[in-house]
């Protein structure tokens, strides 16, 4: 049986929705709260350079009034070190960035970045911040992550979510299945996120490895026709099915 997983609501998208009309509604705040009392165990908002969707307030409003935890996505960037040491969120995820992408496309390059994220582990790791790096389910960059002193990882689940047939899925699967067991082995803390949704967030939830599960999009489509909580619950009934 394995341990109840945490469930990460990422609300990036209640701000899209605002800034696409530039209003002050739907409010992240609201999002946050809601998600929070229907089962969130921390609320995961990724403040971009581009402020395409969350805004510096967002966070700070989010950060002040909840009753959980912030797990802040940024980059490794000069600008979002000096906020986090600032603001000093429970959790950092360092994440990809790049202006054009849709969406975070892939896991951060650990290996070819090695000395700049180092040197942002190091900096938010003294101030008792716990940094996670988002990376590709890939040997190199856990070895890479865990010589840098990162106490987490979170798996980039996209390519298995994306899979175009079962065969495909079942690859991308056995490959974060192993990445997670290496990754525990050597005392990382492995968490996994991106493009999980209801029909196939089970099987990863169900690895004993896995801790965290960051989820948003699928989340927040839901909760157009179930409302925000309803969306919620249901997504944490599939981690809590998962014992």
């Amino acid at each position: 049986m394995t341990k109840i997983k945490s469930l990460g609501v990422n609300i990036d998208h209640i701000a899209t929705l605002r800034q696409a009309r530039a209003t002050v509604y739907p409010d992240p705040f609201y999002a946050a709260k809601i998600a929070e009392e229907n089962g969130a165990d921390s609320i995961t908002m990724h403040l971009r350079e581009d402020r395409r969707h969350i805004q510096k307030q967002d966070v700070l409003n989010v950060f002040k009034g909840m009753e959980t935890k912030l797990n802040l996505e940024m980059a490794v960037t000069t600008e979002m070190v000096d906020f986090a040491l600032e603001l000093k969120p429970q959790d950092v995820c360092l994440v990809p960035e790049k202006r054009e992408e849709l969406t975070t496309e892939g896991g951060l390059d650990v290996v070819k970045h090695f000395t700049d994220i180092k040197k942002a582990v190091e900096q938010m790791s003294a101030a008792g911040i716990i940094v996670s790096l988002f990376i590709d389910a890939d040997k190199k960059q856990i070895e890479a992550s865990k010589e840098i002193g990162a106490p987490v990882i979170e798996i980039h689940t996209g390519h298995y979510a994306d899979a175009a047939n079962l065969t495909e899925q079942t690859h991308k699967f056995e490959k974060i299945k192993n990445t997670a067991i290496y990754a525990h082995s050597l005392g990382l803390q492995v968490n996994a996120g991106h493009g999980l949704h209801y029909h196939n967030t089970l099987a990863i939830a169900m690895l004993p490895e896995v801790v965290e599960l960051n989820i948003g999009h699928a989340i927040m489509a839901r909760a157009f026709f179930t409302g925000l909580g309803q969306a919620v619950k249901d997504m944490k009934q599939i981690l809590l099915s998962a014992r």
